[in-house]
């Protein structure tokens, strides 16, 4: 998907399972589709377009976020800090849509700490996004969980190649594809790029997780208590 050239790529933190794999393994997962976009995405964009595109468009679908994203901390800052050292830049926006209550409730007190260069990248749109989204990209650029009015992933299912999350989508066939001959002839390896070890946290993104820790505790024994209230 592009968005006058610039490439949109859609992420589901809500429905992410990193709570059910390593910390090294999505971090390496996650190396790859950089390496992709840059060696592979951008450059095409670029020949497409005739300009040179070196940034892309992130839109993070919270849909299904829960308090146990508590765990996924760890590999998120992780994930932060490799793209902080190795792909600086490389993303000129985040739309966050379908928020939920413990999103919105966290962002309020984790936003003043951001840098202001990244907090200004940062939008955090009303429901599914749609409408704003359709200002600055037409329909077919719209990942599919923002594609119909109301919070929540549009109707399609999981195997529909339509779904941006779908194995079956082309954008995951060619990127599969890819990895595959690299694999093969081991270039990525070679190169040093493919496997990486997971760098310190940085203080500020400690700092940072802290807060939305505590946050989530806070969160957590409130509805803890209404849960009882509710039951008395």
């Amino acid at each position: 998907m592009f968005m006058e050239g610039i490439p949109v790529f859609a992420i589901g933190v809500g429905q992410s399972t990193y709570d059910k794999a390593s910390v090294h393994y999505y971090v390496q997962s996650h190396i790859q589709i950089n390496e992709y976009r840059d060696r592979i995405v951008l450059p095409m964009a670029s020949k497409k377009f005739g300009r040179p595109i070196s940034t892309c468009i992130k839109v993070l679908d919270m849909t299904g976020l829960k308090l146990s994203a508590l765990n996924q901390m760890k590999i998120l800052t992780a994930i932060s800090t490799v793209d902080d050292l190795n792909y600086p830049e490389k993303a000129e926006t985040y739309y966050i849509v379908n928020a939920p209550y413990i999103f919105s409730a966290c962002w309020k007190v984790v936003k003043p700490l951001l840098q202001e260069r990244t907090r200004k990248k940062v939008h955090v749109l009303h429901g599914c996004g749609r409408d704003e989204l359709l200002k600055i990209m037409d329909h077919s650029s719209l990942p599919h969980f923002c594609q119909r009015e109301g919070s929540g992933s549009s109707k399609h299912s999981s195997n529909d190649v339509n779904n941006c999350f779908s194995l079956d989508h082309p954008f995951h066939q060619e990127l599969y594809h890819y990895i595959e001959e690299q694999a093969l002839n081991q270039e990525l390896i070679k190169q040093g790029s493919l496997h990486v070890n997971i760098p310190d946290q940085d203080p500020e993104d400690a700092k940072i997780v802290e807060v939305i820790e505590a946050e989530f505790h806070k969160l957590g024994e409130q509805n803890g208590s209404a849960n009882g209230e509710h039951k008395e």
